[in-house]
């Protein structure tokens, strides 16, 4: 990937609000900006429309109003094999009936690459061995998907994602049926492709993971407001309290070489 700037924002998003046909406004007023390196985290209660966000800023829903831009042009405006190039997805994972092996699978990530009617180089099946060994998922390359694990397929489906080796990566409750481990795998991938200058959006249901990685967090609440900044300003006990229905404490933990914060809940507000 080619060096970016740092102080110009990847994505933006103007203005974006978004309703269902018929159904009340789930998104208003929805303005933020992702960096080059920069890490944005989307929390919020079910039914705040976090998946809603993240497929109106891709445009695989329309917003009702405002935009998306990529690097200051109109994502609706892009050419799908340009968009795809430069942005990768990782959807939430649901049971595969596929045969493909979790290898091919990954594999699939370099198809924007590849192009429609060429073979994948060896160059491409080097991305793809490195990014499923950086997850620790090289053991899985033969099997096929659909006789692997929930979370299994989820890290799969991460790993095809990077192998893009996209400018934005955009990933939709990335933890969900990941162990401990994995979960920091995953974190700790994310962190370092942000270090390498990759801008990541994740949603998530842990304020805790917001807190550890992410530079900025949106909040959204199931009235269709939200709350966007820095993390360390969003992710407060206040708000959570306000928008979660919960008591929390937030607090540093020693950790082995460094400290750490978390989120621990403790009540639901009466």
């Amino acid at each position: 990937m080619t060096a970016k700037d740092r102080s110009a924002a990847i994505l933006r998003i103007e203005n974006g609000s978004f309703a269902y046909k018929g159904g009340p406004q789930i998104l208003k007023d929805i303005n933020v900006e992702v960096r080059a390196g920069e890490i944005l985290a989307v929390l919020g209660p079910n039914g705040a429309g976090k998946t809603t966000l993240l497929r109106c800023m891709m445009d695989m829903l329309h917003w009702e109003t405002g935009r998306s831009l990529l690097d200051g042009e109109d994502i609706r405006t892009m050419p799908a094999n340009t968009l795809w190039r430069r942005m990768a997805y990782v959807p939430q994972a649901r049971s595969a009936a596929t045969s493909y092996t979790a290898f091919q699978t990954v594999l699939l990530g370099r198809s924007a690459r590849i192009g429609a009617f060429s073979s994948p180089k060896d160059e491409d099946m080097e991305v793809a061995e490195r990014v499923m060994k950086r997850l620790g998922i090289w053991e899985l390359a033969d099997k096929p998907c659909h006789a692997i694990s929930g979370g299994e397929l989820q890290m799969v489906l991460i790993a095809r994602a990077m192998a893009a080796e996209p400018e934005l990566l955009v990933l939709d409750e990335p933890e969900s049926n990941l162990d401990f481990r994995n979960q920091l795998v995953v974190l700790d991938a994310m962190t370092s492709l942000a270090e390498e200058g990759v801008a990541c959006v994740f949603n998530t249901h842990y304020p805790a993971h917001a807190l550890q990685r992410a530079d900025r967090s949106l909040l959204l609440t199931k009235g269709g407001m939200n709350i966007y900044g820095p993390t360390k300003f969003v992710v407060s006990e206040d708000d959570i309290r306000s928008i979660f229905g919960v008591n929390a404490i937030i607090g540093d933990f020693d950790a082995v070489g460094s400290t750490v914060q978390s989120v621990v809940p403790v009540s639901i507000v009466d």
